[in-house]
């Protein structure tokens, strides 16, 4: 008997605008990537302030599927910047986090925003590579910003994106 390894096929993701009705799944999603997670009211607040938008991924040909990651932003005065991103970990090396964030500079760039900063912990390797392939530099840092999983301080380094 010959047998025919496992293939999976791969998983496509469509990406939308975040409603308040989100802010639990956000909340969830969060709690997986950071220490000091966001409560569901914090994010319903953001999600109800007009200068703050964002966008959830769902993955294809699963109705009702949940959010499997996420990006919160906020334009003011023509600068923007990424107040959150998380991905769920079952979900992530998908490029998800690429998704979401060719949405965010796709709206961006509709409203004619100038730049756009983030700040990303020193030890996110694999998201520093992310901001970097999509055209981000370091302009300065924050010590001892975040906390690791066993609270120790991490610092952050701050980003920008030239959107002009």
């Amino acid at each position: 008997m010959i047998r025919i390894p496992f293939i999976s096929q791969p998983r496509e993701y469509a990406v939308r605008p975040l409603t308040q009705e989100d802010s639990g799944r956000l909340s969830e999603l969060h709690e997986e990537d950071f220490v000091r997670p966001w409560s569901e009211e914090e994010f319903s607040s953001l999600l109800l302030q007009d200068p703050a938008f964002g966008f959830g991924a769902v993955e294809i040909g699963r109705r009702g599927a949940p959010l499997v990651g996420f990006v919160l932003a906020r334009l003011a005065a023509g600068e923007a910047e990424i107040l959150t991103l998380a991905v769920a970990r079952s979900h992530r090396r998908a490029g998800i986090g690429r998704q979401l964030m060719d949405a965010v500079l796709r709206e961006l760039h509709a409203a004619r925003a100038e730049a756009l900063f983030l700040e990303v912990d020193e030890t996110n390797a694999p998201a520093i590579a992310l901001y970097r392939r999509l055209g981000f530099r370091q302009v300065g840092n924050r010590p001892d910003y975040y906390r690791d999983a066993l609270n120790r301080p991490t610092g952050a380094l701050v980003m920008r994106r030239d959107l002009r």
